[in-house]
């Protein structure tokens, strides 16, 4: 403020006498338009089916008409009785660890290799991407026919030799999941190596640089700036395979089918599902499995969000600031 000549700096109020002002009408209105959508979307795609399957879930229902045999928790105690759903959660157990463990390291190796100047990088980069945008049904069909005891694999070890390494990669249980891991890791490795790329980009180049005047050497500053800073792609990148691996059904049921999935050891909860429920024509007991399914997935996830995402989160939404 100006009086005579002289400038009195005006300070906003603080402490106790600031006043938190809430948004008007207009900024309400503006979210509601913009989140409404959203949200009926939600609740009616996601949030009424698991509502209606929890409910189907306490009737013995083949399906037609409305359900009325009641039986309340029985489908739900049944589930936990099945030797078969115990063995396909196990799996799925299974697959979560392993698709960490073999796809992580190798795709982080992938994208610093290809972060990297080189020639042909980018053919590379198209050539390891393909196989996620190739469909679930050509790519199980494929790996189906190469991988019969008269398939491609075993005719290519014979040929060079190697005939005493060709097995029943399919239907033995010792070895079944681990072709479906290599599978399923040729599949979505491309995925994988992408996001970190793209992580990658986002580190200030000046870090490297300034740690190589330092006399830091190409894998000290890997192993020092680059991981660190590539964590939280890491971490989101872990979140979306562990809930695609609990999820897993596309490739398992048309590669080993609904009954022999069981047997060569690849079943999954999905399979079970889609096995015991609709093509037994038992869709109160498919209901009941749909929402463990969920559940277990729910679970997860939030345990998930509270104990190692939610710094990232926190950092996203508020810089940082409590």
């Amino acid at each position: 403020m100006a009086d005579g000549g002289s400038t009195v700096a005006v300070l906003p109020p603080s402490g106790a006498g600031r006043r938190r002002r809430g948004i008007g009408w207009p900024a309400r209105l503006e979210i509601a338009a913009l989140t409404g959508p959203a949200i009926i979307i939600f609740l009616t795609f996601v949030i009424f089916p698991v509502i209606m399957a929890a409910y189907y879930g306490f009737f013995s229902w083949k399906g037609y008409g409305r359900p009325t045999d009641f039986i309340g928790l029985r489908n739900y105690v049944v589930i936990f009785q099945d030797g078969l759903f115990i063995d396909a959660l196990k799996h799925n157990a299974v697959i979560v660890v392993l698709s960490l463990v073999m796809q992580g390291p190798i795709a982080i190796g992938l994208a610093l290799l290809l972060n990297k100047k080189m020639r042909g990088k980018s053919v590379i980069r198209v050539l390891i991407f393909v196989p996620y945008v190739i469909s679930e049904v050509i790519v199980g069909t494929s790996w189906s026919l190469m991988l019969q005891t008269s398939g491609a694999v075993n005719d290519m070890l014979k040929a060079i030799g190697l005939g005493g390494f060709a097995h029943d990669w399919l239907s033995d249980p010792k070895i079944a999941i681990w072709s479906l891991m290599v599978i399923i890791s040729w599949k979505y490795i491309g995925f994988a190596v992408l996001l970190f790329l793209a992580g990658l980009q986002g580190i200030p180049i000046e870090l490297h640089e300034a740690a190589s005047i330092d006399g830091a050497s190409y894998w000290q500053i890997q192993r020092r700036i680059t991981l660190p800073l590539l964590g939280p792609t890491v971490r989101i990148w872990a979140f979306l395979s562990i809930i695609g691996s609990l999820q897993l059904f596309d490739l398992v049921y048309i590669i080993w089918g609904q009954y022999i999935a069981s047997t060569a050891g690849t079943s999954t909860m999905a399979t079970y599902m889609v096995g015991n429920g609709r093509n037994s024509g038992n869709y109160g007991y498919g209901n009941a499995v749909a929402v463990v399914l969920f559940v277990i997935s729910l679970v997860i996830a939030l345990v998930y969000q509270r104990f190692v995402l939610r710094r990232d989160t926190e950092g996203a939404l508020t810089e940082g600031k409590k």
